[in-house]
């Protein structure tokens, strides 16, 4: 069995993007290559059964950005992965998979050996059929990277540091705050591990776009990586020193006080903010209200503006913002949103980002 060739783009055409669909479903193949030619900014390039053929069409077909189903027979999803890679290096690779805690795990697992994204699709050919859901997010994140695909997933540092929009606030940080979207999973690790020591010194408070089952794993993962207590939180627990909180997936996350003026968690059902549930925006705009310039925040790697007016409420409240910046961040649209709005006081590459955060919670530039 080989790959399949599709449709091939013509030099009188204007150039689109070059997917190639992995997954050992016949139907699924068929289904999901004619969504997306339906689009009209994208070519199906290929589709593969397996991840061996996958492996072996690269070098054919050039795809720019590859659909990858994780459970397949001869060579799954996790086996291709460093293999397609390694063929085309910069190539944007999509892990889908059906949303259990087992896949879930794993899907994290390839986003820390070099894939793009991941993408949750429904169990059953049937499901995934009838799901206006699942074809949405699937177009929407081909869309995303096929607009970022010029930029590699792993980067150098950025030569040259923006200045800073405002003045930073010398107030020293009672709680850190992290907003991130597509590419946030490896960007917050490698934030936090950038604290060192003052991981403990303050609570953290991450919004982080990902399904339900999604960030309890995040969570799981994050307290074996740091050592650390990390957790989806209950609603009305205080906040604590030490402890990452992972905002639930389907929930949005803020903060309230007690009737002793101690911070605790809020969580609610409300609608969508920015199309999102959890919101960046949500959790800031509390915080601006319940910390003021005790808050201390940065937005990461994400498509759109969310946590761009609750930056605003916490800049006007005199908390500090920091940024990621474009050459390091997968998209630059949740960052790029509060530099070009004036509201970061530093807008960084991300290997700087922990250490200048650390900067701020202890009070020190070293």
């Amino acid at each position: 069995m080989t790959a399949e060739p599709l449709s091939s783009v013509t030099s009188a055409e204007p150039p689109k993007t070059r997917v190639m669909v992995v997954d050992d479903s016949v139907v699924i193949r068929g289904l999901v290559a004619r969504w997306i030619a339906e689009v009209g900014k994208f070519d199906v390039v290929t589709t593969a059964a397996n991840g061996r053929i996958a492996v072996e069409a690269v070098e054919r077909f050039q795809p720019d950005i590859v659909l990858l189903d994780l459970e397949m027979p001869e060579m799954d999803g996790v086996a291709a992965l460093p293999l397609l890679l390694k063929q085309k290096p910069g190539m944007r690779v999509i892990v889908v998979s059906t949303l259990t805690q087992r896949n879930a795990e794993i899907s994290l697992k390839c986003l820390s050996m070099g894939a793009a994204d991941y993408l949750a699709k429904p169990d059953g050919r049937h499901q995934v059929s009838a799901s206006a859901d699942f074809r949405r997010d699937l177009i929407e994140k081909l869309t995303i990277h096929a607009g970022s695909r010029a930029r590699p997933v792993r980067v150098a540092p950025a030569a040259v540091v923006a200045r800073p929009s405002i003045k930073p606030i010398a107030t020293r940080p009672e709680c850190l705050l992290i907003g991130a979207s597509t590419g946030g999973p490896r960007a917050v690790e490698e934030v936090l591990g950038g604290l060192g020591s003052a991981l403990r010194r303050v609570p953290i408070l991450v919004v982080q776009h990902m399904p339900p089952m999604f960030t309890a794993v995040f969570a799981e993962h994050l307290q074996t990586q740091f050592g650390l207590r990390a957790c989806e939180p209950t609603h009305g627990e205080p906040l604590s020193p030490g402890t990452i909180f992972i905002a639930p997936g389907g929930r949005h996350m803020g903060l309230s006080r007690t009737g002793s003026d101690v911070p605790v968690i809020r969580l609610d059902d409300t609608p969508p903010v920015n199309f999102c549930r959890p919101a960046v925006d949500v959790l800031f705009r509390d915080a601006a209200a319940v910390l003021g310039k005790a808050a201390l925040a940065v937005v990461l790697t994400g498509m759109g503006a969310d946590g761009t007016q609750g930056a605003r409420a916490l800049v006007k409240a005199g908390a500090t913002v920091l940024a990621q910046d474009e050459a390091t961040s997968t998209v630059w649209g949740m960052p790029g949103s509060i530099a070009k709005a004036g509201l970061a006081h530093d807008v960084l590459p991300l290997d700087a980002i922990g250490p200048a955060l650390k900067g701020y919670i202890t009070g020190s530039s070293s």
